[in-house]
């Protein structure tokens, strides 16, 4: 929908006179125009001369302001000011950097040095270091997680306890209060504490700000004085914030400040989303909101899914367990935009995917971005066959997996590993299956039977340091089977390689920089044309960059080291770095969480697995609790398998919801037998679409 195109009631709160009404809530159903409204609004604002500098557009994540974003790049902004699009991590990085001194000492920092800000990466590093003894000590008990999850839940309990407003010390109080489970958990929780303590103790004494401690200090010592809050609602003096669903509690508190002394503010708010629940967002929160506006408008006709699509929505919603019946009827709309279809084996349907893909990108010449593949998760089996399966058809693909980590990459074990023989004063020797398959990946149409072979014959140590020797030395029957023109490739990386280790001592990202600005690019080199390996290198880069400003080392070498010791432990992650932009030109393929968190349609979706009982289910979090450590849930009550199952029927039917009002056309639900690991599965979806399917024949055939 176009802003050519707005409605009446739309135009009417677009063009409204600026104080009438001052404050409006604007609420409905992904896809009813919402968004679409508010950026209209944004250019009716600029276009009646208010300087961007007094508007704010407030959003929970960078991604859902790409729509303000590009409406303001489109319209000159009177005075020339820029609008600001920004949420509570922009703001509170803005103001601690003009408010440090006045509030550092207060808050426990050292006032005379400024503040360090720590990535999710740095502050995984520095808690590292923090939970070594404990986990020496056996703390976590029959716990046992991957270093970098066990980081990131005591991480996001600090996170948890800032966004909603409690102190960090309450973190194991609230979790045992709640925990109906063995007692020796409790232990554990306890060991969690400490870690969560010391680990602010470590920041506070070197300055160091993780995300949670720059949302405590905005708001505990910044906003809580009028000389530093005044100029704030002096500045932004209209407001137009979207998605208050996927925004967090303190940041709801910010905006009913804001709204109360604003000249006009336009809240939008999603209904059946809150998709962020598990990261802090608070939908229950943000629909109080409502309240302290002069007008609420409710929005539900939506301009994105089709009548077959809405009805599907609502059949599955209403074929939850707890729903009642639907009304008897015949054939419903649902029918034609829904495809299910059942193999025996996971490999059988990704190559039916693969197939209807290139179909439909041929056939009604569909654009690639209007396609979705999405998965309760995406893991490397799924990825690996899906993504080749798709580039074999010469469908252009992107993935992203937000939870994956740096060192699962191919492209990230690559590049690192080659570092390692760019720089052989490190003395850090790759195992020797490790070169081969990065070679592998690095130089085109090497294949890793060939490559075992190189680096059996060329590849060793001397002195403790890592050596590539020459393709010529090689016999020349040796030769003639790895093919001369493989062998010409190789040694042009290696020439490159042992030329650099000449010049050492420049920082581990401007090697990766050059490496594969000059080599892995280039044509006849693995990443040429490479998209993915490309943005994953991208990412690394980015996170060694951010890595080195925020810690100590007495030189780059030391950093770099570092680094890779932190990579190969598994405790450096690179969870929001540089995702894929929605406007790519290719089919998605991920996890559904996260092409909700685009918010953006398509006209056609796959739901991979559909039988898979991962589908609403939250993530097994053994060290933190999403729904316990919130606002609204009793300090004194226990979390029980009922309440578990109840937040898990939610969960899918708002993901259910978030899916169909986003999808255009038409569902392809697919399930196989045997699930990857060559097990049956069985699953709350596959309940949904099995009932209504069953009352569909019902009524067919009375």
């Amino acid at each position: 929908m176009s802003e050519l195109e707005l409605t009446p009631e739309q135009k009417a709160i677009v063009l409204a006179p600026v104080g009438q009404p001052r404050s409006l809530f604007l609420h409905g159903p992904a896809g009813c125009g919402k968004t679409t409204t508010a950026v209209a609004r944004l250019r009716y604002l600029l276009d009646i001369g208010v300087p961007g500098s007094q508007i704010v557009v407030w959003v929970p994540q960078r991604s859902l302001g790409r729509p303000y974003v590009s409406a303001v790049r489109s319209v000159t902004a009177p005075n020339g000011t820029p609008v600001d699009v920004l949420g509570l991590d922009g703001l509170a990085r803005r103001l601690l950097d003009l408010y440090w001194p006045l509030v550092a000492e207060s808050a426990g920092f050292d006032p005379t040095h400024p503040p360090v800000y720590l990535t999710l990466e740095t502050a995984q590093y520095y808690l590292d270091q923090v939970i070594e003894p404990l986990l020496q000590g056996g703390a976590f008990g029959d716990v046992v997680l991957p270093r970098n999850r066990l980081l990131s839940q005591i991480i996001d309990n600090l996170n948890k306890a800032a966004l909603v407003g409690f102190p960090h010390t309450e973190i194991a109080p609230r979790l045992i209060a709640s925990w109906a489970g063995p007692s020796s958990r409790q232990r554990v929780f306890d060991a969690v504490q400490t870690a969560a303590n010391d680990f602010r103790d470590l920041c506070h004494s070197k300055n160091l700000l993780d995300f949670s401690l720059q949302v405590e200090t905005l708001i505990r010592f910044v906003l809580t004085r009028e000389e530093c809050r005044a100029p704030l609602r002096h500045s932004y003096r209209h407001i137009i914030a979207d998605n208050l669903e996927e925004d967090i509690p303190v940041a709801h508190d910010l905006l009913r400040d804001w709204v109360a002394g604003a000249d006009s503010a336009l809240l939008v708010y999603d209904h059946d989303a809150g998709f962020r629940s598990y990261l802090g967002a608070d939908p229950t929160g943000a629909l109080k909101l409502a309240e302290l506006c002069d007008q609420q408008v409710r929005r539900d006709s939506s301009y994105v899914s089709s009548a077959g699509v809405l009805d599907l929505a609502a059949g599955l919603v209403t074929a939850a367990p707890d729903a009642a019946a639907p009304a008897e009827r015949g054939k419903g709309k649902w029918e034609d935009a829904l495809a299910v279809d059942q193999w025996r084996f996971h490999t059988e349907m990704l190559v039916y995917v693969a197939d209807e893909v290139e179909r439909l990108l041929t056939e009604p010449h569909t654009p690639p971005e209007q396609v979705a593949i999405v998965a309760p998760f995406v893991d490397d089996a799924l990825r690996f066959v899906l993504v080749r399966e798709l580039e074999r058809r010469r469908v252009p693909v992107r993935t992203h997996r937000p939870s994956r980590a740096l060192r699962e990459e191919p492209a990230v074990q690559c590049v690192l590993t080659l570092a390692q023989l760019a720089h052989p004063h490190w003395q850090l020797c790759p195992l020797p299956h490790e070169v081969a398959l990065a070679l592998t990946l690095a130089i085109e149409d090497l294949d890793l039977t060939r490559a075992t072979l190189l680096v059996k014959m060329l590849y060793g140590q001397k002195d403790d340091q890592p050596q590539l020797r020459e393709f010529g030395q090689l016999r020349t029957e040796a030769q003639e089977r790895i093919t001369f023109v493989l062998g010409e490739r190789y040694s042009g990386l290696r020439t490159w390689l042992k030329e650099y280790a000449l010049v050492p001592g420049q920082p581990l990202d401007v090697f990766l920089s050059l490496f594969f600005d000059e080599v892995l690019s280039r044509p006849g080199y693995g990443f040429h044309g490479a998209l993915d390996a490309a943005a994953a290198t991208a990412n690394l880069i980015e996170s060694v960059r951010k890595f080195r400003r925020a810690v100590d080392a007495a030189d780059h070498d030391e950093l770099g080291q570092r680094y890779i010791a932190m990579v190969r432990r598994g405790v450096v992650a690179a969870q929001y770095l540089n995702s894929p932009s929605a406007s790519d030109k290719a089919v998605f393929v991920g996890p559904a969480h996260t092409f909700l968190a685009e918010n953006r349609p398509v006209a056609y979706q796959f739901w991979l697995y559909v039988n898979s009982p991962a589908w609403g289910r939250r993530i097994y979090q053994p060290l933190t609790h999403p729904y316990v450590l919130t606002r609204h849930w009793p300090a004194d009550r226990l979390w029980t398998d009922d309440e578990e199952q109840q937040t898990s029927d939610d969960a899918l039917s708002r993901i259910l919801l978030g899916l169909l009002r986003r999808c255009r056309e038409r569902v392809y639900a697919l399930s196989c037998d045997l699930n990857p690991r060559g097990r049956e599965e069985h699953g709350p979806l596959a309940d949904r679409l099995q009932r209504l399917l069953r009352l569909s024949r019902q009524s067919a055939e009375q």
